[in-house]
Order: structure tokens, then C-alpha cells, then sequence
């Protein structure tokens, strides 16, 4: 089994940035309405650098060639988030087996390294970090091949469920595991499986991980 788990707001302190120009970039979903900083600049991941490449080509050539020594100090997707919840799966799944739904970045392995960015679909936060159905220019991320054979699960929010079903398009057996406490999302082609706690998906990935919550 593969399970997919969306991003999360809360990142590990020290979590490394992309830099341009000597200065770091925090990536949020629209940098003009961003508060102002002299630390650091806002950037879209597939805004121009100052080289004139999309910061996403960039973290692409980053994992690629500097994976190893890593001068910038970015995390794997799985290390980069507070919740525990990510190093329990990583752990008990295996790093293979587990990706991450990022609003920013999109579908990506947990071993892949991503900068520190404040973007989410969801509606409780500044607008600067939101991002909406409606915004164009993200050429996201979909490292799941569509042509494996494994039960993918995925564990998040509605407002993911849309994001998680265009980059799984094609994988033959998807359930999207839900809060019951909400109406059943609209995810075509998907199984869907209700869970009950109010914190659910975090909740539902420790039970996931005991076996106290299966996925037939």
C-alpha cells in the first residue's frame, strides 16, 4: 500500500530556503499582497529566479546534483513538517511507500528535498498564502507513477481531494479516506472511507500505523 498525506502549515524550525541572489525566498501562493520583509523575498515555486529558471526547475537540479552535501539545508518532505504523524508513517510504511500532497509543490516523494513555503488550500488563513482553484502558472509536481499496481490511500482535507485526484489520474485503485463529520467529497474514481475523530486525517494516520484503522 502507498499512502498519501497532505502538507501541513507547521514547519520544522531550521528548515532550510531557497536562496537567489544571496537572499532567501519563502514561496507563498501570492507574493504582491505578502507582508513586507528585508529577510527574505516572496516568490511563486514556478516564478523566474533572477537566472531567469523557474525556482521548481531549480529544486529539481537541486536534488538531483547537490542532494548529498546539501548547502541550502532542505529537508526531505517527510522531516519537514512539525506533526508527528509523517515520521509514524515514513517509519512504519517505509519511505518509499509514502508521498506528500503539497500545495505548493504537488505530489512528491518523502525522501525529496523541498524548501521552506507557506502556500495551503485552505480558506482559514492570509491571503497571501492561499491557493485557489482559480490561480494558474503551477506546474505541479506528480512523482506517483500512475501505472503502479498498489492501493493508494490518501489522507487529507477536502479542499486536497481535487489536488490528489488530477496528479493520481490513471492509478487504477485510489481511496481517499474522509471526515465523517463532513459530507463525502467529490472524488471520481475513488473508493471513499469515512473516519469519525474531529483531528481526523493526523489521528487517522496513527491508527493506520497501529493497525487500529485498515484499508481493504
Amino acid at each position: 500500500m502507498i499512502v498519501v498525506i497532505q502538507c501541513a502549515a507547521g514547519k520544522k524550525k531550521g528548515a532550510g530556503h531557497m536562496e537567489d541572489a544571496g537572499r532567501k525566498v519563502l514561496f507563498v501562493a501570492d507574493p504582491a499582497s505578502a507582508p513586507q520583509s528585508d529577510s527574505v523575498i516572496y516568490k511563486r515555486p514556478d516564478d523566474a529566479a533572477s537566472s531567469g529558471r523557474s525556482y521548481r526547475n531549480m529544486l529539481e537540479d537541486y536534488n538531483r546534483n547537490q542532494r548529498a552535501d546539501n548547502p541550502l539545508g532542505l529537508l526531505p518532505a517527510w522531516k519537514l513538517y512539525t506533526k508527528p504523524a509523517y515520521r509514524k508513517l515514513a517509519e512504519h510504511f517505509c519511505v518509499g511507500n509514502l508521498y506528500i500532497l503539497s500545495a505548493g509543490w504537488g505530489l512528491v516523494k518523502a525522501d525529496y528535498l523541498l524548501p521552506k513555503y507557506d502556500i495551503t488550500f485552505s480558506a482559514s488563513v492570509e491571503g497571501y498564502q492561499r491557493r485557489r482553484k482559480r490561480d494558474r502558472g503551477y506546474r505541479d509536481f506528480a512523482m506517483l507513477p500512475a501505472t503502479t499496481s498498489e492501493h493508494v490511500v490518501f489522507l487529507g482535507e477536502e479542499d486536497y481531494v481535487p489536488h490528489f485526484c488530477r496528479l493520481t489520474d490513471g492509478v487504477a485503485r485510489r481511496t481517499v479516506v474522509f471526515n465523517a463529520h463532513t459530507p463525502p467529497p467529490h472524488a471520481p474514481g475513488c473508493e471513499l472511507r469515512p473516519y469519525r475523530p474531529i483531528r481526523w486525517h493526523y489521528e487517522c494516520a496513527k491508527k493506520l500505523v497501529s493497525g487500529e484503522f485498515t484499508v481493504r
